[in-house]
């Protein structure tokens, strides 16, 4: 297993890419075996915005990404090993200077 991976064992793999961003982001869902749902995906360099319904964990698992938080004024770098929290029923932005990979965790209030 390579540097910076998460695995995860008996998950239920949807194998559709969720596309976004003309192709910019991309991410893959998958299932728990407690039925917890999750994505992996990759965003290319760029910034984007994206909006929350869960409340969403961000583990960033190669690269670098940069977000700018709800409520935040200021963007905080987060490298390869480091997580970030996002509200529920919120925005935000987030952004990579290189290909960056992560795997996001839902949380069902």
């Amino acid at each position: 297993m390579s540097a910076g991976a998460i695995e995860f064992e008996n998950v239920k793999f949807v194998a559709k890419a969720n596309v976004y961003f003309d192709g910019k982001v991309l991410s893959y869902a998958f299932f728990t075996p407690d039925g917890s749902r999750k994505t992996a995906g990759v965003i290319f360099p760029g910034e984007y915005e994206f909006g929350t319904g869960d409340a969403e964990i961000m583990e960033v698992t190669s690269g670098e990404l940069a977000a700018l938080l709800p409520g935040k004024t200021e963007w905080e770098k987060f490298p390869a090993g480091r997580s970030f929290n996002i509200p529920a029923n919120s925005k935000f932005k987030c952004g990579s200077k290189e290909i960056s990979e992560y795997v996001c965790s839902y949380i069902k209030a």
